[in-house]
């Protein structure tokens, strides 16, 4: 790969979100290269909920066409000459930030994601106005403290969602005290008390294999009684507002417990009095992925603890079917996209 600004990779993008779910395949330049990018050759991307948001214009009109993924793993190809973390050769991920502006109290204070500056790895413009594309590609270009190394403990295809689903689940958890990961980590940083919500019984032997001490029903009427100010922390990774049982949720907190969310619906929230908030001191909340410390923390515990994904693998040229399984609820736990282009 040449490092010249109108290089061209390839990747397959959603030209219209009336047909989110056909792709096809482009080719796009990256980002003029800077002293501290670097360029990854993809191997595997995780499909993320966001990538449906997105394509589907439930969170917007984004910016066509536009290649989604923001679960990316690979190997250098490229490091800029200011570079000092990455060499070619090395495993290396992207999760769904490629920058930010490196220099206000968020980036000083490993809060990088919080960024008013932050660039999305994808349906984002960096301040020049270079489009930034993302993972359901050849490669992608990004700055180095936003590229991060990968253990070779752990193959690349599990690692690829735990860069966004495994990180959202991951932050809240060590600040506060995504389905299948928060579970694992939970009991990893040592919780005694792990429960899963779901609203049906399909996911009970996953949780519980996956360490949940308790598994309830959220259909169930009345399933929040015997739960009443017990729990210390609930993170909801729910991902449709109506689906979000929001204060059963509050009145199962404990005194000054706290309700985070981590996946971010089309829709509003269901509504809520100021009363159900003052109850117990509740704190509702909200956490956008996480650093990059956090990052490299998660999965060094990941290797510790063999923390694993639950993925089903396709080909990249499967995309739309792999975005159907997902605005359907279809997949166990996460789809990884193998590059095939």
């Amino acid at each position: 790969m040449s490092s010249q600004h109108n290089i061209q990779w390839k990747g397959y993008a959603v030209h219209d979100t009336r047909e989110w779910d056909k792709f096809e395949v482009i080719e796009f330049t990256p980002k003029e290269p800077g002293d501290y990018d670097v360029d990854i050759k993809i191997e595997y991307c995780g499909v993320c909920a966001s990538d449906v948001h997105t394509i589907t214009g439930g969170w917007g009109n984004p910016i066509l066409p536009v290649i989604p993924g923001h679960e990316i793993v690979g190997h250098v190809v490229r490091v800029g000459p200011k570079v000092k973390q990455f060499k070619v050769g090395d495993r290396a991920g992207v999760g769904a930030q490629v920058c930010s502006c490196f220099h206000c109290a968020s980036c000083k204070t490993d809060n990088e994601q919080y960024c008013k500056e932050a660039v999305d790895t994808y349906n984002a413009k960096y301040p020049n106005g270079d489009l930034a594309q993302g993972g359901y590609s050849t490669a992608i270009r990004a700055h180095e403290r936003f590229v991060i190394p990968l253990p070779s403990e752990l193959p690349l295809e599990e690692i690829a969602p735990m860069l966004c689903a495994g990180l959202t689940v991951f932050s809240p958890l060590v600040r506060n005290g995504a389905g299948h990961f928060a579970i694992q980590f939970s009991r990893a940083l040592g919780s005694d008390r792990v429960i899963a919500f779901s609203h049906s019984q399909d996911k009970r032997d996953d949780a519980m294999k996956l360490g949940a001490t308790d598994y309830v029903l959220t259909s169930e009427k009345d399933f929040a009684k015997a739960w009443s100010g017990k729990i210390d922390l609930i993170i909801n990774t729910t991902d449709v507002s109506k689906a979000i049982p929001l204060v059963d949720l509050l009145g199962m907190l404990s005194v000054h417990g706290r309700c985070i969310m981590v996946a971010i619906p089309d829709d509003e929230l269901p509504m809520l009095k100021a009363r159900q908030l003052a109850k117990n001191g509740v704190l509702l909340g909200g956490s956008r992925i996480g650093s990059k410390k956090e990052a490299v923390d998660m999965l060094n515990l990941a290797v510790q603890k063999k923390v694993k994904s639950m993925i089903q693998m396709m080909p990249m040229r499967e995309a739309g079917t792999a975005v159907r399984d997902v605005k359907e609820n279809n997949v166990r736990y996460r789809h990884v996209l193998k590059v095939d282009i």
